[in-house]
């Protein structure tokens, strides 16, 4: 069964802006799907996956273009980046738009050989997880804590409770645990760490041992939704600090994790510098960490964790299905005061607390009061071009209605992000 992703707009119209298009994404997320559905009937479908096909693209990558002449989709192009220069001179040739669609997994492999090969001529995708809105089928759009937005939005959705919350974030969000319900949950996801150990980490010089690379996800697993501290991982996993600053950046390469870069702004004094981490898929966090089920994990010691990190994802996929950068922060300072996200938009920031209560009340949004010098950056020492607007904060919780906090703060549902 194919779920209509929310990214279809986006990719038809990256397509009629540039020559090639990329999609990326980690593994079993429906890159091929989405593409083969949106393909017209002449575009020619290849995978590299094929060592037949992949030793012909390495071995004589111009014989490979004739072969498999535009339009034409070209799967998994990291095993065979021998390619790019040739891909290069057809679309330099032709200056058609949309002539050569690719994918790739292994983004820590490939990103370099792209943007070396095809600066200028490519245009990049993010595809992750299915988001809320595609598996409850309404409509996604980037979110925003602007109250007309979500009193506009919330007439068309369904409320859901804590129970059918959490069944959500232990599913998780790939495609195949969807279209089809006789797919085990945890037989997929030991499938799928399998694959991602063997035929991505595998691949890579930097990674010795699989078992002691899948330790360290766990571990990454296990601070979801928690400051980036590298000494704290590597001693936990027991690795060097260095070695988990590399392999951290090839599971946010893989996106497999995201970090969010702390907001800093000069008169700001205090802010704390480390980025946040937040697993992107919170099915496949429960997994790695041995949850035995929704309700142990809503009841467990890391319940407000992945409910932090399933907001973050949600809102970050909403950006990114919208084939936009995702301008979201996160504020922490040395007295220890911390707010879960900041969108930053149009000069403007929206300070977004993320709360598992059902009515968390004023204390959620305490912590709001820290931003207030960005607004007269005057009266702190500051210069007048460092002000920044304030906007509508939204503590994103486990409320049944969309409700106002005070003037200019709202309770927000989860289900409704």
């Amino acid at each position: 069964m194919y779920i209509k992703r929310a990214m279809e707009e986006t990719i038809v119209r990256i397509s009629n802006m540039f020559p090639v298009m990329l999609v990326t994404g980690p593994r079993q997320v429906g890159k091929t799907t989405l593409l083969q559905k949106l393909s017209e009937p002449e575009r020619k479908y290849v995978t590299l996956d094929d060592p037949d096909v992949r030793y012909l693209a390495k071995q004589d990558p111009a014989l490979f273009m004739q072969r498999y002449t535009p339009p034409v989709l070209i799967d998994e192009i990291q095993y065979a980046t021998e390619l790019l220069p040739y891909i290069k001179i057809y679309v330099d040739t032709t200056k058609q738009k949309g002539s050569i669609w690719i994918t790739g997994s292994q983004v820590f492999r490939l990103m370099r050989d792209v943007s070396e090969s095809l600066a200028g001529r490519v245009g990049i995708v993010n595809l992750l997880g299915l988001s809320d809105a595609e598996i409850y089928n309404y409509k996604s759009e980037p979110f925003s804590t602007e109250p007309e937005r979500l009193m506009k939005r919330i007439s068309g959705l369904k409320q859901r409770n804590l129970n059918e919350i959490y069944a959500r974030i232990f599913k998780g969000s790939m495609p195949e645990l969807y279209a089809d319900e006789n797919v085990d949950w945890e037989t997929y996801y030991r499938s799928y760490v399998d694959t991602y150990l063997q035929r991505d980490i595998r691949d890579l010089a930097q990674v010795a041992d699989e078992m002691s690379f899948y330790n360290f996800m766990t571990v990454a697993a296990a601070h979801t939704s928690k400051s980036v501290v590298y000494e704290e991982l590597a001693n936990a996993a027991g690795i060097s600090a260095p070695t988990a600053k590399k392999w951290l950046s090839i599971l946010v390469s893989s996106h497999i994790i995201a970090l969010v870069q702390p907001y800093y702004n000069n008169v700001l004094k205090r802010v704390v510098k480390m980025p946040l981490m937040h697993f992107l898929d919170t099915g496949l966090a429960a997994y790695l960490l041995k949850w035995s089920s929704p309700d142990t994990l809503e009841r467990g010691a890391m319940a407000g964790a992945f409910f932090e990190s399933f907001v973050f994802s949600e809102i970050y996929k909403s950006y990114l299905n919208a084939g936009k950068e995702p301008p979201i922060f996160y504020y922490r300072d040395k007295d220890q005061k911390e707010i879960d996200l900041l969108l930053y938009q149009n000069g403007s920031l929206f300070p977004v607390e993320i709360k598992k209560a059902a009515s968390p009340g004023k204390a959620a949004i305490k912590n709001f009061k820290v931003l207030e010098p960005i607004q007269e950056p005057e009266r702190f020492g500051g210069m007048s071009q460092l002000k920044v607007n304030i906007g509508t904060g939204s503590v994103i919780c486990m409320a049944q209605d969309l409700l106002p906090l005070d003037h200019k703060n709202w309770y927000v549902p989860v289900w409704m992000i």
